[in-house]
């Protein structure tokens, strides 16, 4: 039995475009793999520690091989527990709008909270890094206004999944599957027609995944 972890970075759930898509791929995983659990992780519920004072000292500690204080010591087990949690999961779904071309702050708040050495990195004696969540596939449905596909000519303005693709492969995944909502604002119908053309793609995936 495997564990899907969904990362839900919209605060709009019945509005949102990624939202809806990744709910036609959880009803499809489940219904493929009735095993497996499903944990929903909601960023917009979820308690992330602020990344300053104790918590970023006990990170630098960490990096210089510096023993905790006591109180950095209380501060990285917060930080501790949050990685835990991640890499608990053996597949992972992550639905997020694009926010001024980028990712919503919340999904980079928990971000800059997970990617910590020793818990999703390491590094060598050379000084190279290593990802050290591997052997995991993760989808990532992204919902966007406009269009920044190839082609659009805007395809330079998507910081959103190039971010993605980039943090995710840092940490050590190397199966990253995409999901594109798009464009969602351009006219009455085209967020409906956007989620309606992603959602076979989505139960596709969850089938195969």
């Amino acid at each position: 039995m495997s564990k899907l972890l969904y990362i839900q970075a919209s605060p709009r759930i019945g509005r949102s475009a990624s939202i809806a898509v990744a709910e036609h791929f959880i009803a499809a995983y489940r219904a493929k793999h009735p095993g497996d659990t499903v944990e929903t992780l909601n960023l917009w519920e979820t308690e992330l520690p602020e990344f300053d004072g104790a918590t970023i000292d006990a990170k630098y500690a960490v990096m210089h091989g510096q023993k905790h204080t006591p109180e950095q010591l209380e501060a990285w087990r917060t930080v501790v527990r949050i990685a835990d949690h991640f890499k608990s999961a053996d597949k992972y779904l992550f639905s997020l709008p694009m926010w001024n071309f980028g990712i919503p702050y919340k999904l980079k708040h928990f971000i800059d909270v997970l990617v910590q050495p020793g818990l999703a990195f390491s590094v060598t004696p050379e000084g190279a890094y290593q990802g050290l969540v591997t052997g995991k596939p993760a989808v990532a449905i992204y919902a966007r206004g406009g269009a920044y596909a190839p082609g659009t000519g805007a395809e330079s303005y998507d910081a959103q999944s190039t971010y993605m693709r980039q943090i995710l492969g840092f940490i050590g995944f190397t199966d990253i599957r995409e999901i594109f909502v798009e464009p969602t604002l351009a006219g009455p119908t085209a967020n409906a027609d956007a989620v309606a053309a992603a959602k076979p793609k989505a139960a596709a995936l969850a089938a195969a995944l």
